[in-house]
């Protein structure tokens, strides 16, 4: 008979358990945004757009209103359209290909590295040579992404989008607070963006998201873009923007919980230390991106397979366990981009959606929910053996 661990209820992201430990000091940051009533642009977000940068190693924060419209417009400001190829991991979620086609331009989807999951630079070189031949393309950008929150291999990837005349873009939804090199992430491209979403390591009461850059001309033309494509004044419209901006209680609650993020990105990673020092046999832990240190937004374990990892998921659910596959089909086998992906084969981007599993990381964890998830795993681990 099949013995299983203690049932316990954990959550695999505790809002309700940050609310009730921050509420007081979000509280009054959201009070001061009701005094004053300047709820689009108010002072919060130019106060957070300052720390951001300074937290980024950037010399400009923009705020707006999603990770999707920060990516959205730093595309728009490359100009990027029809004929235009713009090269970016199949393993990562839909907002970083949506925003390629919804300007019209193509993405290439490019297969991601085993161990890492990051945007693989040899597959990246095969995908160029390919689009380059077909002659069908103009070969654009490469939107590294940092994923799960570890970062991309920047050095090498901006080597060789020099080397080849590409805009090199960041996506740093999933990772700001990560190290790379010793450098915080934030200004390893022309341009990066972040994510504000409430799942994020530094995530808002609703969708938000900011773009960082150290070109003093970008900076002005994201600011143009984010409010309707505006000049000098309101009424002047100099180019084709959007409604982009971030609201002003969104940067409020963000302004509360930058105060604690330092200590909860500690958290994070001591809680991902304690995974990785008993993780069980037949599970295999995220590998670490050389010389950097993650934001974990996301620790996704490995399995042999589809059979495994499904019984380790309903395991683990029967014993109060949540757990999340990301992700469970790469974005060119997705019915959206199918069409536009020239039929390349991706083998380990097309292999991970049967064998990822995410298991709980945040703050609000305690160290006896840690060493619950732990057990169980090695209560399972013990079964199969």
């Amino acid at each position: 008979m099949t013995r299983q661990p203690e049932k316990r209820q954990i959550a695999f992201l505790d809002l309700p358990a940050q609310q009730a430990r921050l509420g007081g000091s979000i509280q009054k940051r959201v009070d001061a945004v009701m005094a004053h009533c300047r709820f689009v642009l108010g002072p919060e977000v130019q106060e957070l757009e300052q720390r951001l940068a300074a937290f980024g190693g950037a010399k400009h924060a923009i705020g707006v209103a999603s990770g999707t419209d920060a990516l959205l417009m730093v595309l728009m400001g490359e100009e990027i359209g029809p004929g235009d190829a713009v090269f970016l991991p199949a393993f990562t979620y839909t907002a970083t290909a949506e925003v390629v086609l919804l300007l019209g331009g193509t993405p290439v989807f490019v297969d991601v590295d085993p161990q890492t999951f990051q945007i693989s630079l040899a597959s990246l070189k095969d995908r160029l040579e390919a689009v380059r031949e077909a002659g069908d393309l103009e070969p654009r950008a490469v939107i590294g992404v940092d994923l799960f929150g570890q970062p991309a291999p920047w050095d090498e990837l901006k080597s060789w989008a020099t080397a080849e005349g590409l805009t090199l873009i960041a996506d740093c939804a999933q990772s700001f607070g990560a190290s790379y090199r010793g450098r915080r992430l934030g200004h390893e491209a022309k341009a990066t963006t972040l994510s504000f979403f409430p799942s994020k390591p530094l995530g808002g009461y609703g969708d938000g998201g900011a773009i960082l850059t150290d070109d003093d001309d970008l900076a002005a033309l994201y600011h143009s873009l984010r409010t309707h494509g505006e000049g000098r004044t309101r009424y002047e419209v100099e180019r084709i923007g959007i409604n982009g901006r971030l609201d002003t209680l969104q940067a409020a609650v963000l302004l509360a919980k930058l105060d604690v993020f330092e200590g909860e990105l500690k958290r994070r990673d001591a809680i991902a230390a304690s995974y990785d020092a008993e993780m069980p046999a037949g599970i295999v832990p995220p590998a670490r991106v050389p010389d950097s240190e993650s934001a974990w937004a996301i620790y996704s374990v490995l399995l042999p397979d589809a059979a495994k990892r499904d019984a380790l998921q309903s395991f683990l659910k029967d014993a109060g366990i949540p757990t999340a596959v990301y992700y469970p089909k790469p974005l060119h086998y997705q019915p959206a981009y199918a069409p536009h992906h020239d039929g390349a084969s991706l083998p380990v981007a097309e292999g991970l959606g049967a064998r990822v599993l995410a298991l709980p990381i945040h703050p609000e964890l305690t160290d006896e929910d840690v060493r619950h998830i732990i057990e169980a795993l090695n209560r399972w681990a013990g079964e199969q053996a």
